[in-house]
């Protein structure tokens, strides 16, 4: 666990999974077909103050889902990328785009279509309700589930260890 605190301190880049990661993978189906999801509004807070505070947020997912676009982007992530089946590609060019290093980059995620991308970040991360095989790669298991606030923890761990967390200046808004 030492080491693993030790290594946020380069952190600069947020990728995370949608559906079990930023939702609890459930999905709500009305009679017309339309798809919802449930948000956790701390993580929420999280990820909105990591924009603010300038880290790049990123959130890739296989579903095709707009609501998940229209969530993330109230919060100011404008990196959303929906309908991703290759998951490790859009990895790659998000990274070459903003000339990102995979040393600073966390990839959060839970379930076998994340196994190969995850491996891809310097730090792997899974909430603790991710499938085992997730779980065997990873560098933290957040003691919180996916949707429940595991987003929250991750970011909230980044931002104390580098000074960020409370910290006056970074409120001033």
């Amino acid at each position: 666990m030492e080491s693993f605190l030790t290594r946020l301190k380069d952190i600069t880049t947020f990728i995370f999974d949608v559906d079990g990661v930023l939702t609890d993978g459930s999905v709500f189906v009305a009679d017309n077909g339309e798809q919802t999801r449930a948000f956790n509004i701390k993580d929420g807070y999280a990820l909105q103050l990591a924009v603010k505070l300038g880290y790049n947020v990123c959130a890739i997912s296989g579903s095709r889902s707009k609501s998940i676009i229209h969530r993330l982007n109230s919060l100011g992530i404008t990196d959303v990328y929906i309908g991703a089946r290759n998951k490790d590609e859009r990895f790659k060019l998000y990274l070459e785009e903003k000339r990102i290093k995979a040393t600073n980059v966390i990839y959060v995620g839970d379930d076998i279509p994340d196994l190969t991308v995850i491996q891809l970040a310097g730090l792997r991360v899974c909430p603790a309700d991710a499938v085992e095989e997730i779980k065997a790669v990873c560098d933290y298991v957040s003691p919180i589930p996916g949707g429940k606030g595991c987003a929250r923890d991750v970011i909230e761990k980044v931002l104390k260890v580098q000074g960020k967390w409370m910290n006056a200046e970074a409120y001033s808004w």
